[in-house]
């Protein structure tokens, strides 16, 4: 039942203390300057608590406590991490739109360690080079991170009433990037990599099973079956496993890597002694040196993805059977990755034209 309790600070100013006790619910309590505003609030939260409706939880838990029932269920635990930082101590019910929004805004507006132009080759000038701002794209990612986190709040945990994260506008995003590697290029940048046999490794695994950076340089041995020819990946994007082919070179390479391999670390691509604290091998200055040496501008190393992609689909893969490969759960952003050259539209136009009959 709901109570009233009318009190009087100091200086004279009338207060209106609400105690709500329900048996089965934890105790409710809230105070208002004016009298009808506490009924109200009796009213609505006692027929809420009674009906199952009230989610009074949202004022005794911390984003933290939420983080921590989570995290087994975090597809992207580096970005929750990230939220931890911002909302970690607070309440859950403090956690509004607006903050959120606010919070989005700061990571537009964020560097990333990239810089916004590309190196001239000039030492000083190239130093003073802006860095890049964070695209929709990847603010959108984060926001995903904290609303999946939330979400679990309101349905599984019932901690929460609603989720935010849903009233918020999410940043546009700027269209699918098309680039894959030419026949010439890929070559090209394949011998440029060879002497550093780590990067060779890396690319060759890339482009043949066209899998993320990430999910390449995490890899352990134990995910490795050289007589079924498969890599299996445990922990993906999506949350769901995935298997890859192991096939040609890349075979050839992990299999006489594993062979002289260090016994006490099962990982393919294990950091130097100096990177103590670092979880792969860090590839990114042999691989920009590699793109320089092989004459290669605007490619970046997701490319290497949609190169993969790319190939299999003038291949004659279908797109569903390309899905499997990446690990998306939609053809459509399979379509995002799938991009035919125009050497290859004319001649699939060139296939139907002659099944009409009316090709040469």
């Amino acid at each position: 039942m709901a109570t009233i309790e009318k009190r009087t600070t100091g200086d004279g100013q009338v207060t209106y203390r609400v105690k709500i006790r329900i048996k089965g619910s934890a105790p409710e309590s809230a105070s208002f300057e004016r009298l009808t505003d506490a009924r109200a609030w009796g009213k609505k939260i006692e027929s809420d608590m009674k009906a199952g409706r009230h989610f009074g939880q949202s004022n005794r838990h911390t984003f933290n406590d939420l983080a921590d029932e989570y995290k087994d269920q975090a597809i992207d635990p580096a970005r929750l991490d990230y939220w931890r930082t911002i909302f970690g101590q607070e309440l859950l019910n403090a956690i509004t739109p607006a903050r959120i929004a606010k919070e989005r805004d700061k990571l537009l507006s964020g560097e990333t360690v990239r810089f916004a132009s590309p190196a001239t080759g000039n030492p000083a000038a190239d130093a003073k080079r802006p860095k890049a701002k964070r695209t929709g794209a990847t603010v959108n990612r984060y926001l995903a991170a904290l609303s999946s986190c939330l979400s679990y709040g309101v349905k599984t945990l019932q901690w929460l009433e609603k989720n935010p994260t849903m009233q918020i506008t999410k940043p546009p995003e700027s269209k699918s990037r098309v680039r894959f590697l030419s026949d010439d290029e890929r070559a090209q940048l394949l011998d440029a990599c060879r002497p550093h046999k780590d990067l060779y490794l890396a690319v060759v695994l890339s482009l043949s099973t066209g899998a993320r950076q990430g999910e390449i340089m995490s890899l352990r041995y134990g995910q490795i079956d050289f007589k079924r020819k498969i890599i299996t990946l445990h922990e993906t994007k999506n949350g769901e496993r995935r298997a890859l082919p192991l096939v040609g070179d890349a075979f050839d390479l992990l299999e006489e890597r594993a062979r002289i391999r260090e016994i006490k670390d099962d990982r393919i691509f294990p950091p130097t002694a100096k990177a103590k604290k670092a979880e792969y091998l860090d590839l990114r200055q042999p691989w920009e040196a590699a793109l320089k040496a092989a004459g290669i501008g605007d490619f970046h190393w997701h490319d290497l993805r949609h190169t993969a992609a790319s190939y299999l689909a003038m291949s004659g893969v279908s797109l569903v059977e390309i899905a499997k490969v990446l690990g998306h759960r939609t053809l459509q952003m399979v379509a995002r990755y799938s991009h035919l050259s125009d050497g290859h539209i004319v001649t699939t136009g060139e296939n139907l034209a002659r099944r009409l009959g009316i090709g040469k």
